[in-house]
């Protein structure tokens, strides 16, 4: 079993037990017939277990992106996971609030110290920008100039998060904010962040808001919440858009998405990090905004995404002993391999994040 796995991380030129950055040091043998059986989800497990320790996560994964061994196989997890992905809708309303409560209600000082004082836990936009905090306010104006924000505008934030946007947009642009977000958590620190702005939150789902309001609002935007949404409701999601957009209204989408068509996500990010997430690819965006929306514009900040995963995990473990007695050691492992991970695959281009500007077809364009 250890030379067959030696053989294999050789691939990717990473060491058992080696000496640079990106070689992994074994501590518990039964490590290579964990992986072996449970593929990612055991890699992911025994990591956080403390089987196994590198000086340099994002590069031992860099090498494992580049070099597919993350293909070679993902278990029977794997395997039941995209099975219940294709037969059933894993994002229903009464599923869409998991996320909320595993993951963004897990504790605002956690993520207000990883993510920085805009609270935004999107890419940042780093051509020239040398600090977290400059990248995420060159992103919260680019996107805002993209919408050609105007004062007085009314504005749907999909996924407001701690609401960082709608507290920019308000304050530079003079814009009216409704945003919409299913973690308590996340909306008692927005509410307070923003009070005194033109700015209201809702504990709702977009689905609950479109069926209650038709045309309300000259442009929407949502940022990184698109990887909840499911490709079972995509197409919902843009025709729920279009029904809440004015007819010369704008939409600005960001998200992360993947360079094929799937149906699920990894077994890991799902059980640990993202319950019931999806990322979608370009056909999948393609087949939902058909006859709904057209792009005017359609970016691709996979490098700035993988800078400020860097910079967020710099900032978690700039405080690692005191998340360390607040949420234990594994927490903190499992935490340290979400962020890092995820760097590498956008640093290896196994991930993409759109940054996407569209326009509603009304019904004479069609």
């Amino acid at each position: 079993m250890t030379h067959r796995a030696t053989a294999l991380f050789a691939r990717a030129d990473i060491s058992i037990d080696g000496v640079r950055p990106w070689d992994i040091a074994v501590h518990n043998p039964a490590f290579f017939a964990r992986v072996q059986r449970e593929g990612s989800l055991g890699l992911g497990e025994s990591y956080m277990d403390g089987w196994w320790d590198c000086l340099a996560l994002d590069q031992f994964f860099y090498r494992v992106f580049a070099a597919s061994l993350d293909r070679a196989g993902s278990g029977l997890r794997g395997f039941l996971l995209r099975l219940e992905s294709t037969l059933f809708n894993r994002q229903t309303p009464a599923r869409s609030a998991q996320v909320a409560r595993r993951h963004y209600d897990v504790g605002n000082d956690l993520f207000r110290s990883m993510l920085g004082p805009r609270m935004m836990y999107t890419t940042g936009l780093w051509e020239n920008a040398q600090t977290l905090e400059a990248a995420q306010e060159a992103k919260l104006d680019f996107v805002c100039r993209q919408l050609a924000l105007e004062p007085g505008m009314t504005v749907l934030d999909i996924g407001c998060g701690w609401g960082g946007f709608a507290k920019f947009a308000a304050e530079r642009y003079g814009a009216h904010v409704s945003g919409l977000t299913l973690s308590r958590a996340q909306l008692e620190l927005a509410a307070a962040e923003c009070a005194g702005l033109p700015v209201e939150f809702h504990l709702e789902d977009y689905r609950s808001t479109a069926a209650h309001h038709r045309r309300s609002f000259d442009r929407i935007v949502s940022l990184g919440m698109f990887e909840h949404v499911g490709y079972r409701n995509y197409r919902a999601y843009f025709e729920c858009a279009q029904r809440l957009l004015t007819p010369n209204g704008r939409m600005f989408l960001s998200s992360i998405a993947g360079n094929r068509s799937s149906h699920s996500t990894d077994p890991w990010i799902e059980r640990y990090i993202f319950p019931n997430s999806h990322l979608p690819s370009i056909q999948q965006l393609g087949d939902a905004i058909e006859d709904r929306f057209t792009p005017l514009e359609w970016r691709n900040w996979a490098e700035d995404y993988d800078r400020t995963l860097m910079a967020w995990h710099a900032n978690f473990a700039a405080r690692w002993s005191d998340w360390q007695r607040q949420y234990g050691e594994r927490f903190c492992r499992m935490w340290r391999y979400y962020l890092l991970a995820s760097a590498a695959a956008f640093r290896a281009r196994r991930l993409q994040v759109w940054q996407i500007l569209l326009a509603p077809l009304s019904a004479g364009t069609l």
